[in-house]
């Protein structure tokens, strides 16, 4: 691998040896003629180097669009870490966030959004990823800011960081583990299927104790070991010119200093003696859940390609026996899945079932066996095989649409494969698997194979645990207040300044890019349906979004919930073919069709190859003129989406949206009540129910396609004739719906989840239809609020207080008067302290925005423009946008005339014309039995506390 090429050139760095080569990925001087054809489908130019200091730098570039995307890979993830100091890895990208020498604190997080570009980061069990994307004016700034944080950071590293980060990094724990259902599932099969010394045995994120002990010694040495440049690959994709970049690349990263190479880490696969079965009673589970997990292979071995065949063989698609068994036959789960997960030592081979309510997990346990023992019996065919493979050609192009796509793909293939160009090899591997491989692997790591097994049951049904379990290890967080330390966020450290020869200092923007709208063509087609298309021709792919207006809207109220079954519905086969031969016509062309719905309308969604557009169009065709009306399908589905409904009532965030929707619009406007419907409602709804309302809701009159992708108008016109012919109807008028008065005096609103860890908050009032002229201006005055990480409720909430994960404000687009909202989820112990600082920054806020908020908004909106056509999915997106708002083909570029011209004055009377906090509602789900007395301090009264449907108790 590369760490061996690194090491050499460490070795004599002072001769500067650098190590250059110019490939492109699917392409090889010594590959056969048939090899290099079918190499140029699949081909990204990159250039790849060593600096003196270690560093890996890939280049790739791409000037389809005035943006650039760096990707910086350190190899560490939580595999690197010890017992006792786990989740550390992940903690560290925290603190990698944070100031650096020569960037001031604050600019990591704020900076690169208010130049209009976005930056994260992620840490997995093999390694960590910093990503940014900006406009090409801020390319340097950019630079400056990631190779400071590489070479930089850690003298400025201080105790009131290391506090806070500790305190976001616990509320992202409660927010992803802890106050979810079957949050502690990846933490109790880690604990018994690795043993305590394997760099797998722990979560990512780490235990809570471990994350406290954390000192800053601790993080000093991590750094110190890990994030030096020989650890590390740099990818930079994008409008570039490659000589250019070479020389800032030397000049900011070049002086890091040297750091002793990485050795990669061996394989460690595990075995299992025998089958462990464990149980958690779930605080917040509605439904039984039952995973079963194998011991398996590490990534990119031969076996690793068959084991992820066999899971798309074992639950993708009609013919799946795990599908047959579980979900048509015996209806205990409304859906199986099997997915293997090969990571950088070891890998495992889940089957994993959530059931229906009060369904016995022996049950299920036995029909998982049931549907293993088919397959064993029956096998598979050449032609599911087929599908796999077609539907890879058109995976891979969607994983290289945008350059930060391209830059993940070239540093994950360079850091874990050795080679930025290996992406031609892993798809040679794939398809080369064979039904031998197949049955091989199953025979070799599943059948009568050890298994790690977790029975996730609700509290109560002790009952539906499969028998012969142990109880899991799981330790509950104790929410205590005042246990949190205190620290100061705007501390400093003093340190010794490191020497550089070349100035540090914040580099100047470049040239502002050109933002260049596509062309947008239009063709109304004689039955009404408006077609809306844009040229892209970086990819042989094309996107498309038939949107139908209506959806649940046009739903009686007694009936809420039948658009959503009707469009799931209509997925399930056609007239003239089963769901299985759908499933199989569609897999063939390697595409994707989705029918979907919400509240407004009923979705289309597809993405096929070029090449595919027209037999895909007519799949379409027939999906959505010739529903299967399958009663059997139904009553699946109706059972599955009554089972969705159920487990809801365990999603503290979706007992949040759901009551403050309903105490904000009531029960006699459509936004006031679940779009997927109730219990009672969707119980009520027949086949026939399904029948009428497609004969009164599904109208071309009513539809618009818009098309994105390599493909010209008259293609699609051609493509689209037939649903052009065929599918007729009349204009159907769209019920209007009175918004409710707004509230004279705030009120707050209480739901009580007991023993939650976070609490939700809600806040808002109706806000603007997404017609008005005042909706975009209204969006650009409140940006500075909560819309992003640089606004002040993130900046507030996470980054000086450390109170929560994240916190934002928006306003939704639709066609009615959609709230302005507020929300978080924050630590139990603080709600109140959150509710303060959301009434203060969200009340205030008009009266302390300032020219330079506004002058900021301005930068950071026009800037983001630059990404708004990057891929054909954004396009698509600005196309449905511009047809269901009755928009201007031009309107982005309406939209930055309007944007520039706002002055301070019309920004402040906006936001306080429709965002009053004195007429809005506040809805808390959390812990009454710690939280609820304290809501009185808000001084808002007593809250009204309500059952999980918004109901007052």
């Amino acid at each position: 691998m590369k760490k061996l090429l690194l090491a050499s050139c460490i070795a004599i760095a002072a001769a500067g040896c650098v190590s250059t080569s110019m490939q492109s990925i699917g392409s090889n001087e010594t590959n056969t003629d048939v090899v290099a054809q079918q190499s140029a489908e699949l081909s990204i130019p990159f250039e790849k180097y060593t600096l003196d200091n270690g560093l890996t730098i890939i280049l790739h570039q791409d000037k389809s669009d005035p943006i650039v995307a760096i990707s910086t890979i350190v190899h560490v993830g939580s595999n690197r870490e010890k017992p006792g100091r786990t989740g550390f890895a992940h903690f560290f990208e925290h603190m990698a966030f944070n100031d650096s020498e020569n960037v001031p604190q604050g600019a990591n997080r704020k900076m690169i959004e208010e130049l209009g570009g976005t930056r994260n980061g992620g840490t997995w069990s093999d390694g960590t990823i910093y990503y940014e994307v900006v406009p090409k004016d801020a390319f340097e700034k950019l630079m400056w800011i990631d190779s400071d944080r590489l070479g930089y950071m850690i003298k400025t590293v201080n105790e009131g960081a290391l506090e806070r980060e500790k305190q976001v990094v616990k509320n992202e724990k409660r927010q992803r583990v802890d106050n979810r259902p079957y949050g502690h599932t990846g933490h109790v099969i880690r604990k018994n299927l690795y043993p305590e010394d394997h760099p797998y045995n722990w979560t990512v994120i780490g235990d809570l104790e471990d994350l406290q002990a954390a000192t800053l010694e601790d993080v000093k040495e991590f750094y110190k070991q890990y994030y030096g440049p020989s650890n590390a690959t740099v990818v930079i994709a994008g409008d570039i010119d490659i000589a250019k970049t070479k020389e800032l690349v030397k000049y900011w990263f070049g002086e890091i200093s040297a750091s002793e190479p990485v050795a990669d880490m061996a394989p460690m696969p595990v075995s299992l003696a025998e089958t462990k079965k464990l149980y958690h009673i779930d605080n917040f589970a509605k439904l039984p859940e039952l995973r079963m997990t194998f011991p398996t292979v590490e990534e990119y071995s031969k076996d690793s390609y068959a084991l992820n065949v066999l899971s798309e063989i074992l639950s993708s698609g009609k013919r799946a026996p795990l599908y047959q068994v579980l979900v048509e036959e015996k209806q205990l789960a409304p859906s199986a899945w099997a997915y293997n997960s090969s990571q950088e030592v070891a890998g495992t081979f889940t089957l994993h079932v959530r059931a229906k309510p009060g369904i016995d997990l022996d049950a299920v346990y036995a029909g998982i066996n049931e549907a293993l023992a088919r397959f064993e019996e029956k096998g598979f065919s050449d032609k599911d095989l087929d599908i796999i493979k077609a539907k890879l050609e058109t995976k891979f192009y969607n994983g290289i649409s945008s350059a930060l796509d391209k830059a993940f793909q070239l540093g994950t293939y360079e850091e874990y494969a050795g080679d930025p160009a290996f992406i031609t090899q892993d798809i040679k591997n794939i398809k080369a698997v064979t039904k031998e491989d197949v049955m091989r692997v199953y025979s070799k790591y599943i059948s009568k194979k050890p298994f790690i097994m977790t029975s996730f049951v609700p509290k109560g049904q002790q009952e539906l645990i499969v028998d012969g379990s142990l109880i899991a290890n799981v330790k509950e967080e104790q929410i205590v207040a005042g246990a949190e330390k205190n620290f100061d966020s705007d501390m400093s450290v003093a340190y010794q300044k490191t020497e550089t020869k070349n100035d540090r200092s914040e580099p100047e923007l470049g040239d502002l890019p050109l933002i260049k709208v596509p062309e947008v063509h239009s063709y109304q087609a004689g039955n009404g349906l408006e077609i809306l298309n844009v040229e892209h021709r970086e990819l042989p792919l094309v996107n498309f979004k038939l949107r139908i207006e209506g959806g649940a809207w046009l739903e009686s109220f007694d009936k809420l919930g039948t658009a959503s079954l009707l469009s799931q519905l209509m997925n399930e086969g056609t007239k003239n073919k089963t769901p299985e031969a759908l499933d199989d016509e569609i897999g063939l062309l390697g595409a994707g069709i989705n029918i979907s719905s919400d509240g407004n309308s009923i979705y289309i969604y597809g993405n096929t190859l070029a090449r595919n557009f027209e037999q895909t169009m007519s799949l379409v065709t027939e999906m959505l003129l010739e529903p299967r009306w399958d009663q059997k399908e139904f009553d699946r589905i109706k059972a599955s989406r009554l089972t969705t409904i159920e487990q809801n009532y365990a999603r503290p965030d979706t007992i949040a949206s759901n009551v403050f929707y309903k105490q904000l619009y009531g029960t006699k406007h459509r936004a006031g009540l679940p779009t997927i419907g109730t219990k009672n409602t969707v119980a009520s709804i027949s086949l026939d129910d399904l029948k009428h309302f497609y004969q009164n809701a599904i109208s071309p009159m009513n539809a618009t396609l818009n098309v994105v992708g390599d493909i010209s108008q008259q293609e699609i016109v051609k493509s689209t004739k037939h649903l052009a012919k065929q599918w007729q109807g009349k204009a159907i008028e769209l019920p209007e719906f009175k918004t409710p008065a707004i509230v004279k005096k705030p009120k707050v609103f209480f739901v009580d989840v007991p023993n939650a860890k976070q609490s939700v908050i809600m806040m808002g009032k109706p806000g603007l239809n997404g017609t008005d002229p005042e909706y975009y201006p209204f969006t650009v005055a409140q940006n500075r609020l909560g819309a992003g990480g640089s606004a002040r409720l993130f900046q507030t909430l996470r980054i000086e207080k450390g109170y929560t994960y994240g916190a934002y404000s928006y306003m939704s687009q639709r066609h009615y008067d959609t709230p302005f909202i507020a929300r978080s989820q924050v630590r139990t112990n603080v709600t109140l302290e959150s509710l303060e600082i959301f009434k203060d920054l969200v009340g205030n806020y008009a009266e302390t925005f300032e020219q330079s908020d506004l002058d900021t908004t301005k930068n950071l909106l026009m800037k983001q423009k630059s990404r708004y056509f990057e891929t054909i999915n954004n396009v698509v997106g600005m196309l449905d946008t511009i047809s269901e708002f009755d928009l201007p083909h031009n309107y982005i570029e309406q939209q930055q005339q309007e944007l520039q011209s706002m002055t301070l004055q019309q920004a402040k009377a906006i936001y306080n014309k429709h965002a009053d906090e004195q007429q809005m509602i506040y809805v808390v789900v959390g812990d009454a039995k710690t939280q609820l007395n304290r809501m009185k301090s808000l001084g808002y009264g007593d809250p009204i506390v309500l059952d999980k449907d918004g109901n007052r108790l």
